[in-house]
């Protein structure tokens, strides 16, 4: 049995999937572990970045040339050249784990899966021959049947009630 790198999944339609994986990354980040961060589909600043880039210890790696937009508001050429900047991110990241003890955080993975807006097999591979001790971090909302059954923790996070439902959108500090 595997006790050592282990995969972890948030999902679900609420808010705090990231949230968690930053809580999950101060933890290993205070236990001596690496970490590396990297955030599929967002080009937004955030507070958690802002910190995480003053870090030692902590890889942040974000597509510098990601479209500002949503990905329904993409061309199919737009979301090609997206997916050739996710997967060339992936690699980085991968790369950037190394031999040491290592969080692999991939915040919007599972929704840049859904979309294809990432190599598949690239993904599924990695995640079913991943080094012994590396610990990885999947972020989204509806992850696939495979995702599921390769995680080994799984946790749901539920929208029971949002502000946004409201039409009070992303506040700094809060959702930024």
């Amino acid at each position: 049995m595997k006790e050592n790198g282990l995969i972890h999944l948030y999902c679900g339609d609420g808010k705090g999937k990231t949230t968690a994986s930053v809580g999950l990354l101060v933890r290993a980040l205070g236990r001596g572990f690496r970490v590396v961060f990297l955030q599929f589909l967002k080009w937004q600043e955030t507070g958690e970045l802002a910190l995480l880039y003053s870090l030692d210890g902590v890889t942040v790696i974000r597509g510098e040339d990601i479209p500002h937009k949503f990905t329904w508001s993409m061309s199919e050429t737009e979301k090609e050249a997206l997916a050739e900047i996710h997967n060339e991110m992936f690699r980085q990241a991968v790369s950037a784990c190394g031999t040491e003890r290592c969080l692999l955080v991939l915040d919007e993975l599972v929704g840049t899966y859904d979309m294809e807006l990432i190599d598949k097999k690239m993904v599924t591979d990695f995640l079913e021959n991943k080094p012994e001790g590396l610990e990885v971090v999947l972020t989204g909302r509806n992850p696939a049947p495979e995702l599921l059954a390769v995680a080994d923790y799984v946790s749901e996070i539920r929208k029971v009630k949002h502000p946004m439902d409201r039409g009070i959108m992303a506040r700094e500090g809060i959702e930024l």
